[in-house]
């Protein structure tokens, strides 16, 4: 490999993840590390590993719930790595759009074949790595953001901010989410973080002559990023 594929290791085992690490790194993979499924979510908005290493057993959510979350949005290529090894297990697992399925303990040499092959098997670029909504624009693999066509710079917590809000394009986000996502979960109750990184957001992506404000208040609820009809 030219450039190094990033890989994203969700699992709340300490010894797990320094192996993986190990193994990853010889292989010359980026590893990224996250202990519970919340955090794992917001890596991979944030980080848009090439391929993520689950595990199920999650102390905060279960593996499952986070695979079903991640394919809402995104097709990165996932391996479930698990202790349980009943077919049922397997097939629920595959069935909510897990690309392969390895029970612990595991050889490192059949993880990283299996870890290969579902990355070749994964759309080139990924799905879903554009996002437009009027003047607006966002890449989601180069973390760039257009305004008319002009990149605008964002902080990274601006950046997180307007990328769940594309995610759920044209759907109210709650402040609670907002915040547990973005802040993480101790955060639900401090709204004023929102309402400054919100204004900060208006003031870089709106336009003053444009016919709709793209970022949308509902009051008392949350926010919602509105996708203006295409003119004919």
């Amino acid at each position: 490999m030219n450039e190094k594929a990033t890989a994203l290791v969700i699992d709340d085992e300490p010894q797990i993840r320094k192996l993986l690490r190990i193994i990853l790194e010889q292989e010359h993979y980026h590893a990224l590390e996250s202990d519970s499924g919340r955090h794992g979510l917001s890596e991979v908005a944030l980080r848009r590993p090439d391929v993520v290493l689950l595990d199920l057993g999650l102390p905060d959510m279960d593996g499952l719930e986070v695979l079903k979350r991640v394919r809402q949005w995104s097709q990165v290529p996932v391996l479930i790595l698990s202790v349980k090894d009943s077919p049922e297990d397997k097939v629920a697992a595959l069935d909510a759009g897990a690309d392969d399925y390895v029970t612990k303990p595991f050889e490192a040499t059949e993880l990283l074949a299996r870890l290969r092959a579902i990355q070749r098997r994964a759309p080139a670029g990924g799905e879903n790595a554009h996002f437009e909504a009027g003047h607006l624009a966002i890449d989601f693999n180069s973390h760039t953001v257009t305004v008319e066509g002009r990149e605008i710079k964002l902080t990274a917590t601006e950046y997180a901010l307007l990328k769940l809000l594309a995610l759920h394009a044209g759907k109210v986000v709650t402040q609670k989410q907002l915040l547990r996502e973005v802040w993480g979960p101790n955060a639900e109750a401090q709204s004023q973080y929102l309402r400054v990184y919100m204004m900060h957001l208006r003031k870089k992506i709106e336009i003053s002559e444009g016919p709709e404000r793209l970022l949308r208040t509902e009051s008392g609820i949350g926010y919602r990023l509105i996708i203006p009809p295409h003119k004919s």
